[in-house]
């Protein structure tokens, strides 16, 4: 005999629970999803913040100093960066610093050339 007991009522219960369940997430994913920042409301990585000095982050990329980073090429900059996620506005997200916006002619010592 099954363990499973397939009566209408068993079945409407089953779907009320899926679709109740189904209706709080989305209600829970639309008041917190807006809540999340976007790149234009993050504040600007000043480069005097402790993890923007650690990796040498600096505003224009021609003034990156390349006497302390000799791996540095004035081609490189946030926007071509793998880490960029600013896409082509003037300030965007980046992975290496959550939660602040970096400029996308900036540079840091942890830029990786973005694939192609």
């Amino acid at each position: 005999m099954s363990t499973e007991n397939k009566t209408p009522i068993n079945q409407s219960r089953r779907r009320f629970l899926l679709t109740t369940g189904a209706g709080a997430g989305a209600a829970l994913a639309i008041t917190v999803l807006p809540t999340f920042a976007r790149a234009d409301d993050l504040p600007h990585l000043a480069p005097s913040e402790p993890t923007a000095q650690a990796l040498g982050y600096v505003e224009d990329t021609t003034k990156a100093d390349d006497k302390k980073y000799p791996n540095h090429k004035p081609t490189q900059d946030c926007a071509n960066c793998n880490f960029w996620q600013g896409g082509s506005s003037e300030y965007g997200a980046c992975q290496l610093f959550p939660g602040k916006a970096v400029r996308n002619k900036g540079w840091c010592s942890a830029h990786a050339e973005k694939k192609a």
